[in-house]
């Protein structure tokens, strides 16, 4: 039994017009993790997931998937295998699973580029054991997420979040939304997700930021204001913290990066 990669790619980066629609789908099996949130097309209609989702598309099946919120990135893989865990594979098809340590499975997929680029002695050997590495960990994604009572409310909460960065979000009001206990919340939003949930506030915040201060004419003090922080000095820390520079110094280098 055999996996063949016809091509994997990773950190691959769209605009935010990108739509990918084939609708008969392809003669072969693809799987991609998204980095950024997206919409897909999942029975019968278009719906939007987070960032870090895993998608697994079989052979001959619709797909139809794009950018919802500027910039889509992605990892994606496509492979044609006979092998029976991914043929008889208990992850849906077509169908977006959180991922909770979404940087464990991009390695992967790095990984997986890398031993597909090179000519060596142990090449097939190595990615089918990168391949089973990959879908043991979406598996235990997926049956994480099943066993969980309380997914589709933290999920809710997070597109919520990615909607609306500058909200006036805090632990205690996103319990009261969830009507978990605040520590609770943050022990399965964590486990969840890979990320705390006002970590994902400031990431989404700071993404939004970066965004307005490129392609925009906001003042740094309204592009603060926007991104729910009250205080233009406690903004520029942050962003400082996380980007390494201040706001009006990105702005002023133009910086595209995501």
């Amino acid at each position: 039994m055999t996996t063949s990669i016809y091509y994997v790619g990773y950190d691959a980066a769209h605009p935010g017009d990108f739509i990918y629609d084939i609708p008969d789908g392809h003669d072969f099996w693809l799987l991609i993790l998204t980095q950024t949130p997206a919409e897909f097309w999942v029975q019968g209609e278009i719906r939007e997931y987070p960032a870090n989702c895993a998608v697994l598309f079989p052979p001959r099946q619709k797909i139809m998937y794009r950018a919802c919120s500027g910039q889509f990135v992605n990892d994606w893989v496509r492979f044609e295998t006979d092998e029976s865990y991914v043929l008889e594979t208990a992850l849906p098809r077509g169908v977006p699973i959180p991922v909770p340590d979404p940087a464990y499975c991009r390695q992967l997929f790095q990984l997986l580029a890398t031993e597909n680029f090179f000519s060596c002695d142990y090449r097939e050997l190595s990615i089918d054991y990168l391949f089973r590495i990959l879908f043991n960990k979406l598996l235990e994604a997926f049956q994480s997420n099943e066993n969980s009572p309380h997914y589709q409310k933290l999920l809710n909460l997070r597109k919520a979040i990615h909607n609306r960065p500058g909200a006036e979000w805090s632990v205690p009001t996103m319990a009261d939304d969830v009507h978990l206990s605040p520590g609770y919340l943050q022990t399965l939003y964590k486990a969840t997700f890979g990320i705390s949930c006002m970590d994902d506030v400031i990431q989404c915040r700071i993404r939004l930021a970066k965004e307005r201060l490129i392609h925009g004419s906001l003042r740094i003090a309204d592009i603060s204001e926007l991104c729910g922080y009250r205080n233009v000095e406690h903004f520029s820390r942050q962003f400082r913290r996380i980007v390494g520079c201040t706001p009006r110094e990105y702005r002023q280098s133009g910086d595209l990066r995501p």
